[in-house]
């Protein structure tokens, strides 16, 4: 027999409380650690604390729900269910060993593929993201406050304020570049956090007007991308196609279209 689906709310409680855990334990240390490994490039760095978060969500995760599977960024995929969840123990690594606030835990819970639940703690901030499938985007603050996103109006291409991020290998970065050069004279101006999960509730909140970057992984996005929808943007990639590792793109219904049309004619998924 086959057991019955979880409620979207039920795996949700699960992700806030243990994103919050994770963010205790990260804001213990933030600032006063040091480089554990590489990963794609010198400049892609994991530290111990990334393992240490990752085990922690881990272990909290399987005891609440023990069947459930697990793809995290340090660990990889274990196990097989019609549940899987999708975590980033710390998204923007180099923020955090700098001692910058702008890091964050994000967690996401799929069933049978579907993105259900997404939680995104950004800790030094005191603020969590959260969203449920087809039940909107919240922001619940330190001070107890909880308050519906929604994405900021529709504003003309020249006048959005876009969110972006780049990789870790120079030829990418080299295009990426390039990209931000061409595009910075038709909007209004470029910001750029290091942490991708966190600018997709930024796009929720109407903090920026869109967010796009080439050569995320899942788990950066999992998430922000349910927050970001929830909250009423859309979010995908380029030519109609699903947000992915080649391009993933936030914004309001109005802006997305011309965003997308001009990082197309940029062709901003092609690497150096």
């Amino acid at each position: 027999m086959t057991a019955a689906a979880p409620g979207a709310g039920e795996l949700l409680a699960i992700a806030v409380d243990v994103a919050a855990e994770a963010g205790r334990l990260l804001s213990a240390h933030d600032g006063r650690v040091s480089v554990a490994a590489t990963k794609s490039s010198p400049t892609d760095v994991v530290t111990e604390m990334d393992r240490q978060a990752e085990e922690l969500i881990r272990s909290r995760i399987l005891a609440a729900r023990p069947g459930d599977a697990i793809l995290g960024e340090e660990g990889g995929q274990t196990g097989e269910a019609m549940v899987r969840w999708v975590i980033d123990p710390l998204d923007g690594t180099v923020n955090y060993l700098y001692g910058l606030h702008d890091w964050a835990v994000s967690i996401a819970a799929e069933v049978s593929g579907v993105v259900q639940a997404g939680a995104v703690a950004v800790p030094r901030r005191g603020e969590m993201f959260t969203a449920v499938l087809g039940g909107g985007a919240w922001l619940e603050s330190a001070s107890g406050g909880r308050v519906a996103l929604r994405c900021g109006p529709g504003v003309p291409l020249d006048r959005a304020l876009v969110a972006t991020g780049f990789g870790y290998l120079p030829a990418r970065r080299e295009v990426q570049g390039a990209v931000v050069a061409a595009l910075l004279p038709r909007i209004r101006d470029i910001r750029r956090a290091g942490v991708a999960s966190a600018d997709l509730c930024s796009v929720a909140a109407g903090r920026v007007d869109a967010f796009y970057e080439r050569g995320l992984n899942y788990w950066d996005y999992a998430a922000g991308a349910l927050v970001a929808a929830e909250a009423g943007a859309v979010v995908g990639g380029l030519r109609g196609a699903p947000p992915s590792g080649s391009m993933t793109i936030a914004a309001g219904p109005e802006l997305f279209g011309p965003l997308a049309s001009v990082l197309a004619g940029l062709d901003a998924d092609r690497d150096g």
